[in-house]
């Protein structure tokens, strides 16, 4: 499993699209990608759903969420 917190990536004004494409990118069949974000990431689920990842966000609370990605078999 891979987490990448984009949290404060984005809070110092970065974009984390490309560290988390690298991390989906090197993952293996049915590996998971963490993503923490302080929103729910929709584009990025549109995204890697489009490169046939399956995902499932959780609202953490506090605006934060958890979005885990799995890499298909």
């Amino acid at each position: 499993m891979a987490t990448v917190d984009a949290r404060p990536i984005i809070a110092a004004g970065d974009e984390p699209f490309q560290t988390i494409m690298e991390a989906a990118a090197s993952l293996v069949e049915e590996e998971e990608l963490v993503v923490l974000a302080p929103f729910e990431p929709v584009p990025l689920e549109g995204v890697l759903s489009s490169q046939g990842f399956t995902y499932e966000a959780e609202e953490l609370g506090g605006g934060d969420w958890r979005v885990t990605f799995r890499r298909p078999s």
